[in-house]
């Protein structure tokens, strides 16, 4: 079985080397946007691009990843919103079971779905234990997958659910505020699932700045992600360039 990518994963946070991770929506990924994108992000040194989304509406998840495998060298990682999001073009997938729900489908319903198409690929299949943390506002991850989040005050409720992830064999915890979070992840609550775990931590949902992104780094997170706030902050590449730059 290929585990390059979370070989990789797993040994630059062994080394304590920060990951920086862009996620693309393919529903706003046209040729013009990514290659925009890659251009205005190449300073930052990414480590890896994720592609998916709780909704997909005229994005063509293939096509993003294809388009994504002539512009860059780094692993293109599906992470997918639904079990319909499978594209052996893609490095890798994260295999996703939302623990923070208590819906059986986004526990096991959907993976027993997705596991034999996954099979047929050569896709490296990461097992990830997903929390979807209150963010201050409804996202669409929440009401898509008909779940609450974990409340942000409540950071033993995520440490042991990450905690019985890890248990479970999961390789990978990934802590989100979901797409259009108002606000980031509390320190304390990623300070928290560090303590109680030891597989590499994902952080994403309203990153907008590089004292944020340091925030989430020094609180444990091993992986930042960021989406959309390129969209909207223009001078966001340029600040996290520095940032990066100054501590690597």
């Amino acid at each position: 079985m290929n585990t390059s990518t979370l070989n990789s994963i797993i040994s630059s946070a062994q080394k304590g080397e920060k990951q920086l991770a862009i996620l693309i929506d393919p529903d706003k990924a046209s040729d013009s946007y990514l290659e925009l994108l890659i251009e205005k992000t190449a300073p930052l040194k990414v480590d890896l691009f994720l592609v998916g989304g709780s909704l997909l509406t005229d994005g063509d998840l293939r096509k993003t990843i294809n388009k994504l495998k002539q512009l860059t060298t780094k692993p293109v990682v599906i992470f997918p919103g639904s079990s319909n999001q499978i594209a052996e073009e893609a490095d890798a997938i994260l295999f996703l079971s939302l623990l923070s729900s208590r819906n059986p489908e986004m526990l096991i319903g959907n993976q027993v779905i997705a596991a034999p198409y996954i099979k047929k690929t050569a896709l490296e299949v990461i097992s990830t234990a997903y929390l979807l943390i209150d963010s201050g506002a409804p996202t669409t991850a929440s009401y898509i997958s008909n779940s609450s989040p974990i409340p942000a005050n409540k950071s033993e409720i995520a440490a042991s659910t990450a905690l019985a992830g890890q248990y479970m064999g999961m390789q990978i915890t990934y802590l989100d505020g979901g797409s259009g979070a108002q606000n980031s992840i509390p320190t304390n609550l990623i300070e928290k699932v560090r303590e109680y775990t030891n597989t590499p931590i994902i952080v994403g949902g309203g990153i907008r700045t590089a004292a944020q992104l340091n925030q989430a780094y020094e609180a444990g997170a091993d992986v930042v992600v960021i989406g959309d706030a390129f969209e909207k902050n223009d001078k966001l590449a340029k600040e996290l360039a520095s940032f990066r730059s100054a501590n690597a």
